[in-house]
């Protein structure tokens, strides 16, 4: 008898190192927020965060390799290239903000007053966030771009700090809605505007290159990017230089955290994260440019 599966499985799906990679990321996902939703526990927005990472990474890494096992991909009208590698690098930064944060405020060593088992529980699924963080970062450097390969612009390392950088600016806008008093000055105003406008372009870019729709555009696509990461690097420089000035200098903020300032509550401690993760953001927005032209993108992979 013929055998009807064999040419509409991809095998590869599962078998391959990214395969591999993959059902490993449902294995210590599945065990993650298993073990947290039986006895670990979680509370607060910060537990409720990191369970929708682990479930929100391990449904569409399931949806990911169910269509790549079955060619169901190949029905979608997206750049599954850009969307897989846009995914990977996205549950990269998701997994390792949860595996960090998770243990950070709810793991113990004592067992007062949760109890032994509790603790137990949480440890376990700490150790199981950061093997998810460290196999979604192995699936990146496998089906990264590698030296003079075609690929998916997603999979460059352009791509990739597109990722990045939108996720950064996340916790900006994070700092920035927890009293950081940005609107006392138009200055501080103009650097959420640059934020802002940053943010939503990386957005778009990305959402371009996974639906894969880069090439109905009237614009060349590529050198439209090169010409906007050069914007964001100047406009991020102004904001570089502003914000800080405008936070921490004696005429117009605090050097210092104030002394009666409350911890989780403190206006300079959100100006602080804002300042430090807008530098992090000009150095990605920099490295983006030196990289951007140097790649081919294409739309359709």
């Amino acid at each position: 008898m013929e055998s009807t599966g064999g040419p509409y499985l991809n095998t590869a799906a599962v078998t391959s190192p990214v395969g591999i990679a993959r059902l490993l990321q449902m294995t210590f996902g599945c065990t993650t927020f298993s073990l947290v939703a039986h006895r670990g526990g979680f509370s607060a927005a910060y537990g409720t965060f990191c369970m929708f990472v682990w479930t929100f990474c391990f449904a569409i890494t399931v949806f990911i390799t169910t269509c790549e096992f079955t060619h169901l991909h190949s029905c979608l009208s997206i750049s599954w290239g850009n969307f897989t590698a846009a995914f990977a690098m996205l549950a990269t930064l998701m997994s390792v903000t949860a595996a960090v944060i998770y243990p950070l405020y709810f793991v113990q060593l004592d067992c007062y007053p949760i109890g032994c088992e509790v603790r137990d529980f949480r440890i376990a699924a700490s150790v199981f966030a950061g093997l998810l963080f460290v196999v979604y970062a192995a699936e990146v450097f496998l089906t990264r771009a590698k030296p003079g390969q075609v690929t998916s612009y997603m999979a460059t390392v352009s791509g990739l700090l597109k990722i990045v950088q939108a996720f950064v600016a996340c916790i900006i806008f994070g700092a920035l809605v927890n009293d950081s008093q940005y609107s006392k000055y138009v200055a501080t105003q103009w650097c959420v505007a640059v934020y802002s406008f940053c943010f939503v372009v990386t957005v778009v870019v990305v959402a371009f290159s996974v639906t894969g729709k880069t090439a109905m555009l009237w614009f060349p696509f590529e050198r439209s990017v090169v010409i906007y990461t050069f914007g964001a690097v100047l406009l991020y420089v102004s904001a570089a230089v502003v914000w800080p000035v405008f936070c921490f200098d004696s005429k117009y903020g605090s050097p210092r955290r104030p002394g009666l300032c409350a911890k989780g509550r403190c206006p300079w401690d959100s100006q602080l994260v804002v300042a430090i993760f807008t530098y992090v953001n000009l150095l990605l927005y920099v490295v983006d440019l030196a990289y951007s032209q140097r790649i081919r993108f294409v739309s359709h992979l």
